[in-house]
């Protein structure tokens, strides 16, 4: 055929470069979402430390898992320190989506992708309950006394009692997501999505006295502190951190702003059903997370105000009548 061997190889030759993780870490932080940067961008830092001037195709799958094990004994043992399981899956999913973008580009094979070829970390069952109505009680008076700042804590509580939504969900609410007519929050979810949560007028109320207050812009943050700063993610940690010291069973428990998302969703399911439920928490959207059950249970927006009226015991404009829900 008139192939020689050295035609072979200069043909193989042709293939891309092989960038180092140095080089390549980079192009993947700048492509990835604002919260995955947030959420991967110290694990990768990590490899970056430890592999900086190697090529992608140089790693074995040995040494990942090596890593991985290396990165698990070293986890910070925060309140719900749980041997370091999540770090090892954050090191692994960080890797993953390294390779991943690597073969779209064709820089390497997927069959060369060693980080598929490790097993993630068994995440141990979560720890998370409902919290009983009289300590969920004894909660909210802790959260609005004892601090400089009650009005804040008692606001971050309220909120997520009432939306049963996450803790970036509400630091990412800007004052122009607040439909004041219909008692509803525009929230942002993971993965770039939107949804409309209802809450009470109280709350629409404390929101807006809030804003006032605090002169949080139309579109920035809406959630400030005194002096008019936004509101981080350490306010979490140094708020439950302070209700733990009046009540020790939220420190022995690790009780955090997710425990709050767990009780009122297990109330809405135990009192409006399934599919309700999935609405509250935003699932209803997502049949991976919930099951195929999850299309044909679809509840509406008005059942979900019908549900928070239930809650809150107060009238919510979209919420159902008893003639209609009859």
């Amino acid at each position: 055929m008139g192939i020689t061997a050295e035609d072979l190889l200069q043909t193989a030759g042709a293939r891309p470069h092989v960038p180092t993780f140095g080089e390549y870490v980079a192009v993947v932080l700048a492509a990835i979402g604002a919260g995955a940067a947030r959420t991967y961008g110290n694990y990768l830092r990590k490899v970056v430390d430890r592999w900086g001037d190697r090529r992608l195709d140089e790693v074995t799958p040995t040494e990942v898992e090596t890593l991985m094990r290396q990165v698990q004994a070293e986890a910070v043992q925060r309140r719900n320190f749980r041997g370091g399981a999540g770090s090892g899956e954050h090191l692994i999913t960080a890797l993953r989506c390294v390779y991943r973008r690597a073969v779209a580009d064709r820089l390497i094979a997927d069959a060369d992708d060693p980080a598929k070829k490790v097993a993630k970390p068994r995440r141990p069952a979560s720890q998370r309950i409902a919290i009983p109505d009289e300590r969920l009680a004894e909660l909210v008076a802790a959260a609005a006394t004892g601090c400089r700042d009650p009005e804040l804590d008692a606001l971050i509580v309220r909120f997520h009692i009432e939306t049963a939504y996450r803790r970036g969900g509400l630091l990412r609410v800007r004052p122009k997501d607040l439909d004041v007519q219909q008692c509803l929050v525009m929230l942002r979810e993971k993965g770039g999505t939107f949804r409309r949560q209802p809450v009470s007028p109280t709350l629409m109320s404390f929101l807006l006295h809030h804003v006032h207050q605090r002169g949080a812009p139309p579109d920035e943050q809406l959630l400030r502190y005194l002096t008019g700063g936004p509101v981080g993610r350490r306010r979490y940690d140094g708020l439950f951190m302070r209700i733990g010291r009046t009540l020790p069973w939220v420190t022995a428990q690790g009780v955090s702003a997710h425990w709050l998302r767990h009780t009122t969703l297990t109330w809405v399911e135990r009192v409006y059903g399934y599919g309700v439920a999935l609405a509250y928490a935003g699932h209803a959207e997502s049949p991976n997370d919930t099951g195929t059950t999850a299309r044909y249970v679809k509840a509406t927006l008005q059942e979900v105000a019908t549900a928070l009226a239930g809650l809150t015991c107060e009238l919510h404009p979209l919420a159902l009548s008893e003639e209609t829900e009859e």
